[in-house]
């Protein structure tokens, strides 16, 4: 899940940027307005979530939100702010934001607020995705493996593995490109090294056992990578 951050205070995007991290989502971080809009209006649909701060230098959070809606764009945006009066709360709601939440907060409920939008979005993600034998599930980041006898194997996977496979998992029998899983997988402004699409295939295919007769993940050459669902 990729999710977009617009925050000017260094240290709260540090700190919200660590525990969606560690939530397995992959985020852009932007500390000013103009700049976040300008990625953001071409690109929006390539996020889950978006997160704007209400004060921010170039653009505010609240022109951010109506600029998204002036595009039609579904994305679903949680507003953070010290503002608590009743009448900014009903501008920001009212520019477009879905929810809010005043700061400070607890980073938990920050969480499980983005995790009640999800739910809510157009295009709602179910907490656990199935291909054939393999189950990876959102909420706990738990992947299993059903073996030929019925036994469920737990698959301990890094958090970009996780993100890997994730990915794979929603595009089943599409051949996805080291570009597009690159552009996907990576953060805005990360310069990974060349082969680090393949290096992260190969140790993926490693853990779930993975093999060269019947390839679960497969090597396309010069092309990409598909999974096989059955």
């Amino acid at each position: 899940m990729r999710l977009i951050l617009v925050e000017d205070e260094p240290d709260l995007g540090v700190a919200i940027k660590q525990a969606l991290t560690h939530q397995a989502y992959i985020v852009d971080w932007f500390l000013d307005g103009s700049q976040a809009w300008s990625y953001l209006e071409d690109h929006w649909e390539k996020y889950t979530l978006a997160v704007f701060d209400w004060m921010l230098p170039g653009l505010s959070g609240v022109e951010l939100c109506r600029r998204l809606r002036g595009k039609k764009s579904p994305l679903p945006v949680l507003m953070l702010t010290a503002k608590d009066r009743m009448v900014e709360k009903i501008m920001g709601l009212d520019s477009g934001a879905d929810d809010y939440l005043i700061k400070p907060f607890e980073m938990p409920e920050l969480l499980a607020r983005l995790r009640a939008l999800q739910r809510r979005a157009p295009h709602f993600q179910a907490c656990q995705i199935q291909i054939g034998a393999l189950s990876l599930n959102y909420a706990t980041h738990a992947v299993t493996h059903t073996l030929p006898n019925g036994e469920k194997q737990s698959v301990v996977l890094t958090t970009k593995e996780f993100q890997l496979l994730e990915y794979l998992m929603q595009h089943p029998n599409q051949i996805l490109t080291r570009d597009q899983i690159l552009d996907q997988l990576w953060e805005i402004g990360e310069e990974p090294i060349s082969n680090v699409v393949a290096a992260q295939i190969r140790l993926l295919r490693r853990k779930l056992g993975d093999n060269n007769d019947s390839p679960l993940i497969e090597n396309i050459y010069g092309v990409g990578y598909r999974l096989n669902a059955p």
